[in-house]
């Protein structure tokens, strides 16, 4: 399925207090890449993301999304779509009206958007699930749901949050397939949060890491998997030999 442009995204001095926590990041993410963000809990994984969609505001510095400065944008107009560890499916509505919202909250769709949709739910396996409703669904097949929902975006730059976390290992790792699928056949830019080295060394071309509020480390994948020389990263990364392979 097209997508608009692909997209860098620059952190330029981006500095955040939240209650009596200080974030600073400053660093660049790779057009048409993906990118994993991982480091310890509390480190700033997800106040990094909500930075980049616009859930916050920074008090200095700059979010840019291909070249624009998207500092002072909402959320629904920045050029991100967004996959949450929850799915945030409405439960009272079936697939296709949840999938639909992605395209306008209004649910006002045109015939060629209905088309997306219906396409997007069989790219994801879910043709005939259109008048299903999420808790009917598996795990997996509700993380499907959302992947659709971001997919008739169209947006260049997909934002995941933990999206794979609540699942079971093999469904992590087919839902990892469909990721890395929907990569090569659309070349956005994904951001991808996670705390597990084996899902960063599978998706993830680079990786930034972080510690206490900042961008520890930024590394390709290949790269990472080979630092000893900082606590954190080890401590990440568990035992060398893992048998992954970078993408």
């Amino acid at each position: 399925m097209p997508v608009e442009r692909k997209s860098s995204v620059i952190l330029d001095q981006v500095a955040l207090r939240l209650g009596s926590a200080d974030f600073h990041f400053d660093g660049r993410i790779a057009e048409g890449a993906i990118t994993a963000i991982a480091g310890p809990s509390g480190s700033g994984k997800s106040t990094l993301l909500a930075l980049i969609a616009g859930f916050e505001q920074p008090d200095e510095g700059r979010v840019l999304i291909g070249g624009e400065d998207v500092s002072g944008l909402a959320p629904a107009n920045r050029p991100v779509s967004l996959v949450f560890q929850d799915n945030n499916l409405f439960a009272h509505l079936d697939l296709f009206t949840n999938v639909g919202l992605g395209i306008d909250p209004a649910f006002r769709l045109t015939p060629a958007d209905r088309q997306a949709v219906s396409q997007a739910l069989t790219r994801v396996g879910l043709g005939g699930y259109e008048k299903r409703l999420p808790a009917t669904l598996s795990g997996g097949e509700r993380q499907r749901a959302a992947f659709a929902r971001a997919l008739v975006r169209r947006k260049p730059v997909m934002l995941l949050d933990e999206p794979f976390a609540a699942l079971d290992p093999g469904l992590r790792s087919a839902m990892a397939d469909l990721l890395l699928d929907l990569h090569r056949e659309s070349g956005q830019t994904i951001v991808i949060v996670s705390h597990d080295p084996q899902e960063v060394e599978r998706l993830a071309s680079d990786v930034l890491f972080l510690e206490k509020g900042r961008i520890l480390l930024a590394a390709s994948c290949a790269d990472f998997s080979r630092r000893r020389d900082i606590a954190s990263v080890v401590e990440f990364l568990g035992t060398p030999g893992s048998g992954q392979v970078c993408t």
